[in-house]
């Protein structure tokens, strides 16, 4: 994991636990890291609250101009090969895609690392993402736009389940990879090629005729919001598990 984080979490803990020593009679050295934990969460609820209040602005005119300009201009490149192309990168943020690049990944770190601690945190960054969309998704109702479809959808619109997973998935993953010991070339192309593969994910949404633009950029936020929450989180679990074991 990235030094400079740890190094900040710890310090935050320290000087958490010097306060609350100096302020209780009976102290418990667990609870820093409890109320570092509830102070991340209460950071992530507070991002959703402003999230929402951005969705606020789906129903201006403003905003219905900027998607329609944008759907329009990606439309315009739609063709028969290009069409097989997203396609394919679309399936890639979908339940296939995350299973394939999931085994990938999960071989790759219990050969590396030897337990499935990684593997764990990834399908529970990828599993609570999902279903918060949907929750979120519900709560918004946004239809879908009212273009071709060239792929089959069911649910709503606002914000994108493809980007929201996306940037929660492949974005943890890229902040696995800059943690990591390895080759600097090759760390630095897979997290472009991660972070390409983020943006082309959301790209093939629109030209698929299911997302505004918008919504993926709410998905995209979302997502964010969603993916510094687990990493905060884990590494203030981990700090303590250490802790323990020292």
């Amino acid at each position: 994991m990235p030094f400079y984080m740890r190094q900040q979490i710890l310090t935050f803990l320290i000087l958490l636990k010097k306060i609350l020593k100096d302020k209780f009679d009976q102290y418990n050295h667990k609870l820093p890291y409890f109320i570092s934990i509830l102070l991340a969460l209460i950071i992530v609820v507070a991002g959703i609250k402003i999230f929402l209040e951005l969705t606020e602005s789906l129903q201006s005119k403003f905003l219905s101009q900027y998607d329609s300009k944008i759907t329009d201009f990606i439309i315009s490149f739609r063709s028969p090969e290009l069409n097989k192309i997203l396609q394919f990168i679309t399936n890639i943020g979908d339940i296939y895609g995350y299973l394939a690049v999931g085994l990938i990944s999960s071989i790759a770190f219990y050969l590396k690392f030897k337990n499935w601690r990684f593997v764990i945190q990834m399908i529970f960054v990828l599993g609570i993402s999902a279903l918060s969309n949907l929750a979120l998704k519900q709560t918004i109702n946004r239809p879908r736009p009212d273009v071709e479809h060239l792929v089959s959808v069911a649910t709503l619109s606002y914000p994108s389940g493809h980007a929201m997973s996306a940037i929660s998935f492949y974005g943890f993953l890229i902040y696995l990879c800059y943690g990591f010991k390895m080759n600097k070339w090759i760390k630095l192309g897979m997290i472009l090629f991660f972070t390409l593969l983020i943006f082309s994910i959301g790209i093939s949404r629109i030209y698929l005729g299911v997302h505004f633009p918008s919504d993926i950029a709410g998905g995209f936020i979302a997502g964010l919001i969603w993916v510094a929450f687990c990493v905060i989180t884990f590494n203030i679990i981990d700090l303590f598990r250490r802790k323990e074991e020292g």
